[in-house]
């Protein structure tokens, strides 16, 4: 929604990166009280779905990495939802919540924002063709960066 917005009004393109980033912090708010109050309601829902196993890793990569993985979680093609419903139910500290989806969301939405307003219609239909690409991508590099770390700790 965001990319046609900004498409069709370039000039509110910030106007409209912040409203995204906004609501979709909002969003995450409520999946994480999901995750924290509700979970025993959804949970039979959620294990028998086919995002079980996501949300498998996700709260085991909670426990160690929080504001990290929540920060990554906003710029991959797997369903935000998930990430905020798991760091409810792992009790994820809040400040570091609501900064890591502020910083990873709203870095995703504005990029959008940016990209649609220097390229415009082409780079939209570039962007619809490699934004999957572009997601892994980053959880490749972010994996490679996470073995890189973690071996260096072995060798010191």
């Amino acid at each position: 929604m965001l990319a046609p917005m900004c498409l069709a009004r370039p000039g509110n393109s910030w106007r409209y990166a912040t409203l995204t980033t906004l609501s979709s912090i909002i969003g995450g708010v409520a999946g994480f009280l999901i995750g924290k109050l509700a979970f025993g309601w959804i949970e039979p829902w959620l294990m028998a779905s086919t995002y079980a196993g996501v949300f498998e890793h996700a709260v085991a990569a909670f426990e160690n990495w929080g504001f990290w993985y929540i920060l990554l979680a906003g710029f991959t093609p797997i369903p935000y939802k998930i990430f905020t419903i798991s760091a409810g139910v792992v009790g994820m500290p809040w400040l570091a919540f609501i900064l890591g989806s502020a910083v990873g969301r709203g870095g995703r939405f504005f990029l959008v924002a940016a990209l649609i307003r220097l390229g415009g219609e082409n780079m939209a239909a570039r962007m619809r063709q490699y934004i999957d690409v572009i997601g892994w991508s980053l959880i490749l590099l972010a994996t490679i960066a996470f073995a890189v770390i973690r071996m260096k700790g072995e060798f010191s």
